[in-house]
């Protein structure tokens, strides 16, 4: 496994972390305890919490992206 990490927006939010698997990739983001929803589009992953939006850039291929608590998991497989 290796990890890289990275700010949303530096002044406020948690990092986001990416790990590499065998066979899967995975990013996670920690925009605290709030409640929210993600949805992927064209390699961007569109965050809304609080009535703001947040965007991150991800691969291409993305299997599954959710939100629980907070914590944004964008999964890919290879």
């Amino acid at each position: 496994m290796s990890e890289h990490s990275q700010s949303i927006r530096a002044d406020v939010d948690g990092p986001v972390r990416h790990y590499e698997y065998d066979d899967e990739a995975v990013l996670v983001a920690d925009f605290g305890p709030v409640e929210g929803s993600v949805d992927v589009v064209d390699g961007t992953a569109i965050v809304v919490v609080d009535g703001d939006q947040h965007e991150f850039s991800v691969p291409s291929g993305v299997d599954r992206a959710v939100m629980n608590n907070g914590i944004v998991s964008v999964e890919m497989e290879r």
